[in-house]
């Protein structure tokens, strides 16, 4: 099971705002094995999204070759402080995890 996501969203110079997010995953790639030397199934983040005050600002596609427990950085244009930010993922196997915060 995935763990929780932390994320830091601050202002910059003007309108643009500096986003990081930690999110807790294997990210597995189906290539590695486990003790007993079976291969470990894929489980990867497929899709991230980002909501900047409710409107989807990013939408990507992810694959098995991220690092476990990635940690994505952006730059949103437009952003001002108070702003509502929603960041979501959905991976392989169904299951999802979101962080709500506010740039500060």
């Amino acid at each position: 099971m995935p763990g929780p996501m932390k994320m830091r969203a601050t202002m910059m110079k003007g309108d643009t705002a500096e986003v990081r997010v930690l999110m807790s995953h294997p990210m597995e790639t189906g290539l590695r094995k486990g003790p007993d030397g079976k291969l470990i199934p894929m489980h990867f983040i497929e899709i991230v999204t980002v909501k900047l005050n409710g409107k989807v600002v990013i939408n990507g596609q992810t694959s098995q070759s991220v690092s476990r427990n990635p940690v994505f950085a952006f730059r949103l244009k437009g952003a001002k402080t108070g702003d509502k930010l929603e960041i979501s993922w959905l991976d392989n196997k169904g299951e999802s995890n979101k962080i709500d915060g506010a740039i500060a």
